[in-house]
Order: structure tokens, then sequence, then C-alpha cells
């Protein structure tokens, strides 16, 4: 990636947002723990998926492309476990739930980092990352903008035609020819 000053410029918005989020699910994750139970967990929970969520498409900042794909690896590696580490801390029959579970509302750090991870990592399985382009499909980019910049220019240039000036000079004709005819009689 270019140092361009627009990307160092991208990367200081996106750390100044990725702090903003830390601050906002900080927050709601400290409102969240005042609501005792299974529910209080849920809260938690989905403020810290879409904490990753946010923090995925704030660290997206690259040339190129997005580039849709499946990848099993960040499937099997990454969301996988992450969705169990949360099922045990959430369902009680599961292994690992003492371990896992949340206690007086306060969530065991692993867990966090769970649903961050799985936040991130989903849509991550589905967007794997930017496409460079080549110096071929460069080059064809600036001929098609230049080809649509000389076309835009020639009709410019071109003086107009129908519309109400075309209509006008038409009747005014027509009236012409009408006079001269009735003149003739």
């Amino acid at each position: 990636m270019k140092n361009t000053k627009r990307n160092i410029i991208n990367l200081v918005f996106s750390s100044f947002l990725v702090i903003g989020y830390i601050v906002c699910t900080y927050f709601f994750s400290n409102l969240a723990s005042k609501v005792s139970g299974l529910g209080g967990t849920l809260i938690q929970v989905l403020i810290l998926l879409v904490f990753g969520l946010l923090l995925f498409y704030a660290t997206r900042v690259g040339e190129g492309k997005q580039v849709k794909r499946f990848s099993l690896p960040v499937l099997l590696l990454v969301d996988v476990p992450c969705l169990y580490i949360i099922a045990a801390a959430l369902i009680k029959a599961l292994p690992l739930h003492d371990q896992l579970a949340p206690v007086n509302g306060s969530f065991p750090f692993i867990l966090i980092l769970a649903t961050v991870a799985l936040g991130y990592g989903i849509p991550y399985t589905f967007l794997s990352g930017y496409e460079l382009k080549t110096d071929d499909e460069e080059e064809e980019e600036i001929e098609a903008e230049a080809e649509e910049k000389k076309e835009a220019i020639e009709e410019e240039s071109e003086p107009v035609k129908g519309g109400i000036a075309e209509e006008i000079a038409e009747a005014e004709a027509e009236d012409e020819k009408e006079s001269d005819d009735a003149d003739e009689e």
C-alpha cells in the first residue's frame, strides 16, 4: 500500500474510530452489566459482537476493490472456537461453563476476546481482503475516464437539438410560409 496523504488520513481517522468504539463499548457494557441473569449476558455479548463488526469495518483501509470469498481457515480457526466459548458461557450444560460464565455481571477476559473476535471474524470469513489493481487494469481505467471526458466535451460543444427552441423556429417558419401563401392569393 502506498503511503499517500489520503491513506495516512484514512488510517488516522480509523484509529480515532477504534478508540471511540472502545469507549462506547465500555459504556454500554457497564450499563448492560446492571441487568442480571441471562438477559444481561446476552446484551453484553451482542454489544461486543457489534464492536467486533465495527472494528472490522474501521480497519478495512486499503487499495483496490474488496474481495468477496469464503475463507474456511478463518471459519474453523476463529469463528467456531469463538462460538463455542460464547455458547459455553451461556449454556450451563456445556463443558467449561464454570470457567467462562460471567460472575456478578463481569465478563471473563477470554469471553470478551471471543465475542469481539467473532464479530470481527464473521465478515472476515466472507470478505477476505482487497485485490490490488494490475498495471493493465489501471491503464484501462485511465483510458476509459479519458474517453468519458472526451465524450462529455463533445456533447457540450454540439448545439442542442430539439426542445422548445426548435419548435419555436418551426412554428415561425410555418407562420412565414402561411403569410407568404396568403400574400400570393
